[in-house]
């Protein structure tokens, strides 16, 4: 039997499609024949995210870590300033290459690759710059992506800075709306309709 939402195939009593959530048609109508093509598969359009709602999602998500690691890099440079430091000492201290702004560095990329695999792995499927937007990751088959996935994800997207981000542009151009990381880590970014 198949989701007459999604097209995906649902397994025997269950009562809802786990692909999307839709419930399961009553037990009178007459199920697809295997091999068959649903119905109304032929009239079901997936709602692929777009380049520009996944860039401004991007930036929500970059706002929430910028905000949440402020205070901290605010600290390190008043430590190292003194305490009236300027939005030109973050900017100095950010770039000097001194040990306490390298592991600054590095926390940094940590809690970006928790943020970004944790909630892209989670129930939620999304982080929250992608939740408020109204968009979820999954695998190509429409399920839930593991944390590994989702860190192989994050990996693509920090790679992509070597291929002066044409890799994100590509999800412009490509049939569904993939960026190169989606494409390396099989990932799909949808919109909820």
């Amino acid at each position: 039997m198949y989701c007459g939402k999604c097209g995906a195939e649902i397994s025997e009593g269950a009562d809802k499609c786990n692909a999307c959530g839709e419930p399961v048609a009553p037990p009178g109508d007459q199920p697809t024949p295997p091999g068959a093509v649903p119905p109304r598969l032929s009239k079901i359009t997936i709602p692929y995210a777009g380049f520009w709602l996944r860039a401004v999602a991007f930036i929500c998500d970059l706002l929430i870590l910028t905000f949440a690691s402020f205070p901290i890099l605010w600290k390190l440079i008043e430590q190292n300033v003194g305490p009236e430091p300027s939005y030109h000492d973050y900017f100095a201290f950010y770039a000097s290459g001194t040990r306490q702004a390298i592991a600054f560095q590095l926390l940094l990329q940590l809690i970006c690759w928790l943020y970004f695999a944790a909630f892209e792995s989670s129930r939620w499927q999304a982080t929250p710059g992608k939740k408020m937007l109204g968009l979820y990751v999954t695998d190509l088959n429409g399920k839930r992506i593991s944390f590994a996935r989702a860190t192989g994800r994050y990996i693509g997207k920090a790679l992509e800075q070597f291929t002066l981000f044409i890799g994100f542009l590509i999800a412009g151009f490509t049939a569904r709306k993939q960026a190169l990381h989606d494409i390396v880590a099989s990932c799909l970014v949808l919109k909820k309709r």
